[in-house]
Parts: C-alpha cells; structure tokens; sequence
C-alpha cells in the first residue's frame, strides 16, 4: 500500500448519474476502509482534532476502524457528533480536518469525511444504539429550528438529561438538510431520517408546522410553556437577490425556492402534485456550493445547465469536489461573466440574460481580485429559467417579534461568541442566524457550544 495515496472510493458513472437523483458517492466497504484507516499517524498531537468544529476524536475513531471495531467506532464519534451520516458526506474536510492531516504535506490527506460516513452507514445498517443519556434533571429547553444547529443542541442537552422540544417552521423536521441539499448528496430517507429518529432516541420531542414568532412568540414559550431556556438555530432561508431589471419575471427564481421544491417537496418525482419548470436551457447565477446544488438539479430535470460566474474558477468559493462532480455531469462553465439584465417575451417569461465579460482587477476587502466589466462585451445567453444562488441572509420574523433581541447590520442575532448568549436572558442562539449563511458542521459547532453554555447556566 502507498501511505501518501488514499484509498479510492467508487462512484455512479457521470453520464448516468446525470439522469437520476441517486447518491453520486457510493462509499467504502469494509476492507476499504480499514485499508484506507490503516495510513492514518495516529499523531501524538492530532490537529485534525483541533480544525474539527464538533471536535470529534479523529484518530481514536480511525484506530477502530483499521481493527475492524466499526461499532466502537461509532461510538466514539457519538460522542461528539449527532449528524456523521450528514458531515461525512457535506462536511468541507479539506479545509478543516483534512487540511491539518500531517499526510496531506507531501501525499494526500486521510480520507477522514469518507471514513466517518463509513462508520455512520455501518451503524445505521446494523441497528448500533447509541441513545445514552442522563437522568432527567427536571429543566426545560426550548429549540427553535431542526437544522444542524438546532438538531446538535437538542441532542447534545438531551443526553444531559433535559426535557427538550424542538419547534420547526417546515412539515418536516432537519432544516437545510432536507430542503436545501440535493438527494443525489444527501439522501433523505435513508440517512437524514434516521440521524433526526436518532436524536428524537434521547428523548428529544420535535414539533413541525410550529413558525416561532407567528404561531407562538419567544416571550409566550417562557410565560405559557415554562421552558427554562430557549436555543434559536432559526438559519438563514431568506435569499439574496441582483437588484437587476427583469428579476421579477416568470421563469427566475431563487436557489432556495428552486432547492426546496425539488428537494423537501419532490418536484423531480412523477406524480407528485408540485412539478417545477425548467425548460430547455438554464443558468444559476452564482459560484458557491448551493450553486453547484441547483445546476446538478436542472440538469437531472433535462435541461442544458450553466453557472454563471463572475470570476474565475480559483475564486469559485464551492467545494472542489462539487465544482469537479459538476464538470462530468456536464454542466457549462461560463465564468467571468455577469448578467446586467434578464429579458422577456410579451407575457413576462425569461427569454434571455444580458450579460458582460468581465476580468479580475486588484484585490476587494474579502482578498478576492476584484471582478471588472469589459467595455463592449455585451452578450445575450439565450435561457429558459434563471436561478439566483446568491446567498441568504436570516428571516427577521423572530427578532422582530422579541424583545431585547438585538440584531447587527447584516440582520443576525448578535450573541456572546463564547457562549452564543444573545442580548435577551436566558435566550442563546447559533449557526446561520447567528453568522449567515455557512457550512453544516459549524452550525453544528455552534449548537454544541450553546448547549454546554446552557447547561452550565441552568446547573448553577
């Protein structure tokens, strides 16, 4: 075996994969990931452990592995992570554990994302419990939104043992995970599913079509509900638009709306009674993971798929797995471009974008060379249906509608960054209405530090 190499994983065919909505990934056998295990240093002074958000005992659980131990494995990384099924598939480890692997240096990381997804679908296949908690302590948590923020501190306070109930906004429970990435990442039956039913295990109790801030206030789950503490891991679902003429034509629409019909209302099956049009032709204007996410959806749908950025591609801020998956799939790359315009028939359906060709000047606040039009570079990108993937900002609802909830510019809730207490007593807050739209596993991050934060307030 060659130590500086990873062990390969299988994947679909990109011609096929390119028709369905299966899982692009197919994952480790056994022998796979024991082999693959088996080059991990098992470091003295592990910094994988370090850049992990969840701090999730990484070589401990890859020396399970290797012996063929899967479930002790598992239970290793229960200890730190109710989501692995989810961050090994999602989770950017290239810049986070991955990126410190001392192997990395001069040969290719751990494949530590793959290795934890491994030990996930093991546990699920094979029924590991891992539902262990305290005894009930008689204290009361409330949690607002069943993502990946919400659904770590839920978990994480339940296995201390408090009463814990999360209220979320949607009819189904997991937050962006089952509306906003794609089945063909992150299937939802299989592994979503099971990763929430694991966490309701603990005793959490999960309540949908609950809109906090409409259907029941912060202030009336103190007065009403006597919960003794409140969590709010609400995201960031509010999406950004251009400012463009022609933006509010038929036929645009934005990453969010786009993903969540597909995704939590299964617009890409027959027979379901919420079709979505794409037509022929589409562009998704924006580079990041979510962009990735909408042009592999249209292209399953049938339609030509382009992303259309306005820098290059060393500046597209998705994973370089998602751009790579992207490309056999055939999406079309039109980068340094901008669209200036969206153009409609008669009836106000998109039949076109206007667009400019731009080049990369000097350096923005963000570090990133600044993007500059070209002068006469005007062109018409013939298209049936474009998709804004622009980013999101959090939903003022809840701020709004409680008292001494500060908000920053930006719109998030403004919170102690040690502890996630926000500006209101006894009321904590993380993930993307905390920091805007992010990834995954820091949302995860930032639950896990509320709820010791909280445990720590309502043990006193």
């Amino acid at each position: 075996m060659d130590r500086m190499k990873r062990t390969p994983i299988s994947e679909q065919d990109p011609k096929i994969r390119a028709t369905n909505f299966e899982e692009v990934c197919l994952g480790y056998t056994k022998e796979e990931a024991m082999e693959e295990a088996s080059r991990c240093l098992n470091c003295k002074k592990p910094l994988c452990v370090t850049q992990c958000p969840v701090t999730i005992q990484i070589p401990e659980f890859i020396q399970y592995v290797k012996n063929g131990e899967f479930e002790e494995a598992a239970r290793v990384i229960a200890k730190s992570s109710a989501l692995p099924a989810v961050c090994g598939r999602v989770c950017p480890q290239e810049v986070q554990c991955e990126g410190k692997c001392i192997l990395g240096i001069k040969g290719e990381a751990v494949a530590i994302g793959k290795l934890e997804r491994f030990v996930a679908d093991y546990s699920r296949e094979n029924n590991v419990d891992l539902s262990k908690v305290d005894p009930k302590n008689g204290k009361k948590v409330a949690v607002v939104g069943s993502g990946p923020a919400g659904l770590t501190c839920a978990g994480e306070l339940a296995k201390k043992g408090y009463d814990v109930t999360i209220f979320e906004a949607l009819h189904e429970a997991g937050g962006v995970l089952v509306y906003g990435i794609p089945e063909f990442r992150l299937p939802k039956d299989t592994v979503v599913k099971h990763e929430i039913e694991n966490v309701k295990k603990l005793g959490v109790k999960v309540e949908t079509n609950v809109i906090v801030g409409r259907t029941v206030t912060i202030d009336q789950l103190f007065e009403e509900e006597d919960f003794d503490a409140i969590f709010i891991g609400s995201g960031a679902g509010l999406p950004k638009f251009m400012g463009i003429p022609g933006e509010n034509a038929n036929g645009v629409c934005s990453a969010n709306e786009f993903l969540t019909r597909n995704n939590l209302m299964k617009a890409f099956k027959e027979g379901y009674s919420t079709p979505i049009r794409v037509g022929d032709k589409v562009a998704v204007v924006g580079g990041g993971n979510v962009a990735m996410d909408a042009a592999r959806t249209a292209l399953r749908l049938g339609a030509e798929s382009h992303i259309v950025y306005r820098r290059s591609e060393s500046e597209l801020p998705a994973r370089a797995e998602e751009v790579h998956h992207a490309k056999e799939e055939g999406v079309i790359f039109d980068l340094l471009t901008n669209p200036v315009e969206i153009l409609t028939d008669d009836k106000g359906w998109v039949t076109g974008m206007k667009c400019v060709r731009m080049e990369l000047g000097e350096a923005d606040a963000s570090g990133r060379r600044k993007p500059v039009e070209i002068e006469g570079s005007e062109f018409v990108l013939e298209l049936d249906t474009v998709i804004m993937s622009l980013g999101t900002s959090p939903n003022p609802l809840i701020p709004s509608t409680t008292k001494g909830l500060e908000i920053n510019s930006r719109k998030c809730i403004v919170t102690e960054e040690e502890t996630g207490l926000t500006t209101r007593e006894k009321v904590y807050a993380g993930g993307d209405a905390v920091t805007g739209a992010a990834t995954v596993i820091l949302a995860m991050g930032a639950g896990k530090k509320a709820a010791a934060s909280i445990d720590e307030f309502l043990s006193k």
